[in-house]
């Protein structure tokens, strides 16, 4: 009893600088989006120009983690996440200093690149140290401290920004990293990769159509949820009649939701991911279906966009947890492709709600958002019947903390 304990006290730990890890990251990554303004100004260059620092992060975690997954696929876990967590500090102590945009977002996208670095060796080390039982909600940990940097560390840094100049925040990530990357070195432990799992292998079964075909439904998901979140505040002013500090009310419920529904999640995981992904696409839907039907109404509005982040993010867990399966050997590196393909679907979302706006006006976004949610309902249901090989899908049963 004693023993199980003890592992279950060290599991705990690794979990929580993992989660510690991920919501430090969080926090960068969405840092610009409060303070754009306020970046723009210091550094002379337009509004759009400093949205541009986003889609570098963006870019750099959708196409660059995956990469250096794969060219650090023969290392130890425990050693990709201290050099990951070490080049995230350095990078962001270039705009902590005083660099100029150009080395700005050289400096984002190499954020970007390790933070879904970071996010791969982060699920391959703790799903290793938990139960297979509990495969799930050990990845919901490191999602849900993605989701909190939404929730509670993008509102306090844009506070911090505001009053000590936006640099000062990043002196703030910096500070935060550091603390990081010491308890990582004292409490994570050593993940080697198996000796036989060489980078061309891993990445042929990775990115086999069963992989690409789950990955599908979290383009989808998050595709309908951001094209219509992108511009819930002109659809708040425009249809429901609510504008100024109530507005703030809004964007924190969605991302107290969007924390909420990435930790409990794991659970559902867990207990059935497939149906999971469908139960998730399927709420997405419906959520969205009130926005536009009931958008006058700010009591149902705010229904729509609390079920809007609790069933989408509600899905993390269980497409990270349906890709690796699938992914059998290749797991190590799929598991920074949910990471991507969210990435991808909230550009491609963003993007299609626009052009929607542009079309018809703020509710054709809603619409647009509508009709890929149902894309994903039907292609969450198909994937439900793909099963891993027999050989790929036989799991090491024995997590490494009782090795």
């Amino acid at each position: 009893m004693t023993t199980t304990r003890a592992r279950s006290t060290h599991a705990g730990r690794v979990l929580a600088v993992l989660f510690a890890g991920a919501f430090v990251m969080g926090c960068a990554e969405m840092l610009v989006v409060g303070m754009i303004d306020l970046i723009g100004t210091d550094l002379a260059v337009s509004v759009p120009a400093a949205g541009a620092l986003v889609t570098a992060n963006a870019l750099g975690l959708a196409i660059g983690g995956p990469l250096l997954t794969f060219l650090t696929t023969r290392f130890d876990r425990r050693h990709v996440l201290l050099g990951a967590t070490a080049v995230f500090v350095a990078a962001n102590l270039l705009p902590a200093l005083g660099a100029g945009y150009p080395l700005f977002v050289g400096a984002r996208v190499v954020i970007g690149a390790v933070q879904g670095l970071f996010i791969a060796a982060a699920m391959v080390t703790a799903t290793s140290i938990v139960p297979p039982a509990r495969t799930g909600r050990a990845m919901a940990v490191i999602i849900s401290g993605f989701a909190m940097s939404s929730a509670s560390g993008l509102p306090l840094g844009t506070l911090l920004g505001q009053a000590v100049g936006w640099r000062g925040s990043f002196v703030a990530v910096v500070a935060a990293g550091v603390i990081v990357l010491v308890l990582a070195i004292l409490v994570l432990p050593s993940v080697p990769t198996p000796p036989d799992s060489g980078a061309v292998g891993q990445a042929r079964h990775a990115f086999a159509p069963r992989v690409l075909a789950v990955l599908a439904v979290s383009f989808l998901t998050f595709a309908a949820m951001l094209a219509a979140i992108t511009y819930l505040v002109p659809f708040l002013n425009q249809v429901t009649d609510v504008s100024g500090p109530v507005v703030s009310v809004f964007l924190l419920a969605y991302g107290a939701a969007t924390a909420i529904g990435s930790f409990g999640g794991g659970r559902f995981a867990d207990a059935n991911a497939s149906r999971s992904l469908i139960i998730g696409a399927i709420g997405v839907t419906a959520s969205l279906a009130m926005l536009l039907v009931f958008g006058s109404n700010p009591w149902l509005v705010a229904v729509a966009v609390l079920g809007i982040g609790l069933f989408g993010m509600g899905t993390g867990p269980s497409i990270q947890y349906r890709v690796v399966g699938l992914a059998g050997p290749g797991a190590p590196l799929a598991s920074s492709l949910p990471a991507s393909a969210v990435n991808a679907g909230i550009a491609f979302g963003a993007l299609a709600g626009g052009m929607a706006i542009d079309g018809g006006g703020v509710q054709f976004a809603v619409v647009t958002g509508i009709i890929i949610a149902l894309a994903a309902v039907a292609v969450a249901w198909a994937t439900s019947f793909i099963t891993a090989p027999v050989a790929a899908s036989v799991p090491d049963t024995e997590p490494l903390a009782t090795r």
